[in-house]
């Protein structure tokens, strides 16, 4: 892992000044760390705080920069108001991505940064990522994707330096909890990043996901989290406060978490 980590850290070698699409989560957090260990404060790390962006996720990425000593830019917008992104057909993240790649340049604009990088590894490319192609057409690169990093090294690469997010849950912006072709709205993001407090708060679960499928709040947690769902009170109490922030209806997954599920359902 220490040769694997050097070719990350040797990425930036020839690069002047970069702009770090920070999210909140370990694989921006080892880029970040990588890009200001070997440039220093012409390292920036940015996040976008545009509304479909949860609020812990936030609070991550302020404590990341803070760990790493790099400094740290939030940029505000909301992504509501682009239409596109709304309908929320299968190019969401890429309408997404497309106006955050104008935020980020226009950030790297103004501090003079040379390149904008992000968090994308070889293990993302293989899913279905509209969004990882918007970037590219903008310009904006990848390192760990580059030096070849699986999400499993990213990981073991972020404990070895000390970064307190080595094994926290991947997480996705909460639009990716609505099913292609039921609208985003205000009210459905807000019931979402509640919902999802109140599962962890009640269950201790880390990997949670509150679907929000026409009104009905369908809960998926870790594979190896199921059993933390088995105890009717807890059960009874998370359906009893998901129906007092607007879900009409509440259900289980039984098979757990899986990334990208949401995306073979339609309404």
């Amino acid at each position: 892992m220490k040769a694997q980590l050097t070719k990350l850290l040797n990425w930036f070698d020839d690069k002047n000044s970069v702009l770090v699409a920070l999210s909140g989560g370990v694989d921006s957090a080892l880029v970040a760390y990588s890009a200001y260990a070997k440039l220093g404060k012409l390292a920036i790390a940015v996040t976008a705080d545009y509304k479909t962006l949860a609020q812990e996720e936030l609070e991550y990425a302020k404590k990341i920069s803070s760990e790493i000593g790099i400094k740290h830019i939030v940029i505000e917008y909301n992504e509501l108001a682009n239409a596109s992104f709304v309908k929320n057909d299968n190019n969401r993240c890429f309408y997404c991505r497309s106006e955050l790649s104008q935020h980020l340049l226009q950030v790297a604009k103004e501090f003079e940064s040379d390149m904008i990088v992000d968090g994308t590894n070889i293990d993302d490319l293989g899913d279905y990522r509209p969004g990882v192609l918007a970037l590219r057409e903008n310009g904006i690169r990848s390192p760990l994707a580059e030096a070849e990093f699986s999400k499993k090294m990213v990981r073991e690469a972020a404990k070895m330096v000390g970064l307190s997010v080595y094994d926290k849950p991947s997480n996705s912006c909460l639009a990716s909890r609505i099913p292609w072709g039921q609208s985003v709205t205000a009210e459905r993001l807000a019931r979402i990043e509640i919902g999802e407090k109140i599962v962890k708060q009640l269950t201790g679960a880390k990997q949670v996901r509150v679907r929000d499928i026409d009104g009905t709040a369908k809960i998926e947690v870790g594979v190896d989290e199921l059993s933390l769902l088995e105890d009717n009170l807890i059960l009874q109490k998370i359906k009893n406060q998901l129906k007092l922030i607007s879900f009409e209806d509440v259900s289980i997954d039984p098979e757990g978490y899986r990334p990208g599920k949401i995306n073979v359902i339609t309404n």
